[in-house]
């Protein structure tokens, strides 16, 4: 004669684990949804930097100590005055998030090394303010060497009085998260006093594998 308690508690027992499963599965498949969510959000405010075009406005730069530069798209200022060594670019942010520049680094251009490994972080110096680059648009980037004694200065004065190529790395985040990316620039002289500059490459440090 059949045992009813023992089929109904094996069939509330089956019950139990077919819910279990089907509720496993679900909010597999919704961390899964969350994730290419978040994915797709931090894309929609990744910024990248690079020149801006030739075409571009020219823009006027102020640095702290009523230094001037001018300017065009596409190029780069690098003036020595009073001893100072002043450094700007014109950069274009094609991405769709806005790019806050925060740390710098400059050096003589080495072709052997300029393709990577991705720079020290200890070898970066924050600038004085945050610079703001629009997505979509153009702004600038900006710095200054003003002490000789600084481990920078004398590679880059002689490239400059030699007219070499430079190197200049720029760390920067999106305005929203903060992730981070070291876009990897040239500056190098053209005609007369002109100098254009390039991307070699990007690194992202705060990418997330899946």
């Amino acid at each position: 004669m059949a045992d009813w308690a023992t089929i109904s508690a094996l069939a509330t027992a089956g019950g139990t684990l077919v819910l279990a499963a089907a509720t496993f599965t679900s909010v597999r498949s919704a961390n899964r949804s969350a994730r290419l969510a978040q994915r797709s959000l931090e894309l929609g405010l990744r910024p990248l930097l690079m020149p801006s075009r030739l075409e571009d406005a020219a823009q006027k730069i102020q640095w702290g100590d009523a230094h001037w530069a001018h300017v065009e798209g596409g190029r780069a200022s690098v003036e020595v005055a009073d001893g100072n060594i002043y450094l700007a670019m014109s950069v274009r942010n094609p991405g769709t998030g806005v790019a806050v520049l925060q740390a710098w680094q400059a050096e003589p251009l080495d072709v052997a090394t300029a393709g990577g490994p991705r720079p020290d972080l200890d070898r970066f110096r924050s600038h004085v303010r945050d610079l703001y680059i629009p997505a979509g648009d153009i702004g600038f980037w900006q710095a200054a060497i003003r002490d000789p004694n600084d481990a920078a200065y004398p590679g880059v004065l002689q490239a400059i009085e030699r007219r070499q190529p430079l190197m200049v790395d720029v760390l920067y985040g999106d305005h929203e998260s903060g992730r981070r990316i070291i876009t990897r620039f040239t500056v190098s002289p053209a005609k007369e006093s002109e100098w254009l500059c390039a991307v070699v490459r990007h690194w992202n440090l705060d990418q997330r594998d899946g």
